[in-house]
């Protein structure tokens, strides 16, 4: 599965010099909304190295990070992968340090069964990765059970908790209230925050169902817009989903588009589309078998070579047969 959220066409705009985009005729100078990383140069992980690299011996496999969208080596993550391999999304060390608040949410899965790996605990009340703080100590709460009685106050710490269990929406709606002293809605990330949880320089990795475990209270959805994250809330961003629909573009693609497309001309139209196809599939084959041949990565500045070449090849052939026509 490939995740690339923030890239779009860029044919057509101030990034090739004679190429016109077919479906939109009419664009923008400059697409602001794309977001090059190394990888659109042919650079991987945080050893800035190509993939396939010929000079790398070392066997190893490449996983995405889905909060930066680069690939990493699995030696370079600073955490041993799961031996099973079982495990959904992985966010990578640099992503961690960014998104501290994903410290929180890593400690309820710790030690267990295709989770983060074995962290170094941490006190979280005044931590620099947190971005919300916590509005109860441990102390406060030894407090208030001493004042309401033990047994009622365990009682409401396991309703919490239940709450918690329970897979949260992306709706951007209001946390679930739960019945605490202020008797107001309660972030379940202030509620982590407010215990001891795991922290280590390392990347994670994280279950299927661990996205739902996000609270998404008013706070919290700001702290994601702010962090620029707000699709990990979102139930389509997740790499199950990608799958699905990766699955789903396949059985499209059983259709074929190109016949699609020539039941809507007429006889001539046809016969150019067809010619125009056939040249585009042999020279574009031929282009790309130099790169495989040779183990090189093919780069962005490649292809828009090629297509520049095959426009400029294509212009030359239509003008000479204008002058053997007239």
């Amino acid at each position: 599965v490939f995740l690339s959220r923030n890239f779009r066409c860029d044919c057509g705009n101030s990034k090739f010099k004679n190429l016109q985009c077919k479906l939109l005729p009419e664009k923008s100078k400059v697409n602001s909304g794309n977001k090059y990383n190394d990888n659109f140069y042919g650079l991987y992980c945080t050893c800035k190295r190509p993939y396939p690299d010929p000079e790398d011996e070392i066997p190893d496999e490449m996983i995405q990070c889905i909060v930066c969208e680069d690939w990493f080596h699995g030696r370079h993550l600073g955490a041993v992968p799961p031996e099973s391999g079982d495990f959904h999304e992985m966010v990578c060390q640099a992503c961690m340090n960014h998104c501290h608040f994903l410290w929180a949410y890593a400690s309820q899965f710790a030690g267990k069964e295709n989770s983060v790996p074995p962290l170094t605990k941490v006190n979280s009340l005044e931590d620099e990765g947190i971005v919300l703080k916590v509005e109860e100590s441990e102390e406060q709460k030894k407090e208030i059970k001493k004042e309401g009685g033990v047994e009622h106050q365990e009682q409401k710490e396991e309703k919490q908790m239940e709450q918690f269990n329970e897979p949260s929406t992306s709706s951007g709606s209001a946390c679930p209230e739960v019945v605490t002293k202020s008797e107001g809605p309660v972030c379940k990330l202030k509620e982590l925050q407010s215990k001891q949880f795991f922290k280590k320089d390392t990347a994670t990795f994280w279950p299927s169902n661990w996205r739902s475990k996000l609270c998404t209270c008013a706070d919290c959805l700001k702290m994601y817009s702010e962090l620029e994250v707000q699709f990990l809330t979102d139930e389509c961003d997740t790499v199950l989903a990608y799958e699905n629909k990766g699955t789903s573009d396949q059985e499209a693609e059983r259709r074929d588009p190109l016949m699609d497309t020539l039941n809507s001309m007429n006889r001539v139209q046809q016969v150019e589309l067809i010619c125009e196809y056939n040249d585009l599939k042999t020279e574009l084959t031929d282009y790309l078998r130099r790169f495989a041949d040779e183990g090189t990565v093919v780069k962005r500045e490649d292809i828009q070579h090629f297509f520049e070449e095959f426009q400029s090849r294509k212009r030359r052939r239509t003008n000479r047969m204008q002058y053997y026509c007239s």
